[in-house]
């Protein structure tokens, strides 16, 4: 029992160090009581701002750096992190690392649609697929999948981020099945226009027009709902695709 007692409980981000991501760790650093792991893969400097925030919000956390979609580096990750946190237990997963190569699919080359598709798609398995196992003996948990409007509608000039998004909810609804007796939900977080470094080369003022709220959304409306879902009152919702996007897809 002492042993249980002990354990510390963790959150995972992946792609924290900015944007949504950023707004996911500082929220569940304010809700929760989990340490926060906050991964990035190149802009150390802008995940330990994230860390900062997390620090202020009055939460701790740590880093930790691989590729999501780079397969062995995400294991061989992973694994260092359960070696020296032996009493450290991953009970919220939320994949969020995503990019974005937008451009005609009948011009689109190759590697712009296999990096989309292995940043959003495999860095799920990547991710999840080592740290299910645990969760299961946990017999608790939580995987938020953030995913988008476009894995929904399909936007044109996105067919490569719709089809890794579209595959990501398919995988969601399915992976939910499976471990929804171990009390572990698995559920999606699909935004529309949001305000970060993501979408800020977009016109704002024109494609607000297309809004029923006439605005774009705020990152911290976002992390609102991932936090709700990364909590315990949300464990009877699993297998949902949450949309969050102002009325543009209702």
């Amino acid at each position: 029992m002492s042993d249980k007692l002990e354990k510390k409980k963790y959150a995972l981000v992946t792609g924290g160090s900015r944007g949504i991501g950023r707004a996911i760790c500082e929220q569940l650093a304010k809700d929760l009581d989990y340490q926060i792991l906050i991964n990035y893969n190149s802009s150390k400097e802008a995940a330990e701002e994230t860390l900062r925030l997390v620090e202020a919000a009055g939460g701790k956390g740590e880093l930790i750096q691989f590729d999501v979609a780079n397969t062995e580096q995400v294991k061989s990750s992973l694994d260092n992190w359960h070696e020296n946190h032996k009493n450290g237990v991953i009970e919220v997963v939320v994949n969020n690392a995503g990019i974005t190569k937008d451009g005609l699919f009948m011009w689109m080359p190759p590697e712009d649609w296999s990096d989309v598709i292995n940043t959003s798609l495999n860095g799920f398995y990547n991710v999840t697929n080592p740290l299910i196992q645990k969760l299961l003996v946990n017999k608790y948990g939580r995987i938020i999948n953030m995913v988008s409007v476009s894995g929904l509608k399909g936007t044109p000039g996105q067919t490569n981020y719709s089809a890794a998004k579209g595959a990501v909810i398919g995988a969601t609804k399915a992976l939910a099945q499976e471990v929804a007796k171990r009390n572990v939900t698995v559920n999606a977080v699909a935004p529309g226009f949001i305000k970060t470094d993501m979408t800020s080369e977009l016109n704002e003022a024109e494609l607000k027009k297309m809004v029923p709220a006439n605005r774009f959304g705020e990152a911290e409306e976002v992390a609102h709902l991932v936090s709700f879902l990364a909590s315990s009152k949300s464990g009877y919702i699993t297998g949902e695709v949450i949309n969050i996007n102002g009325g543009i897809y209702s």
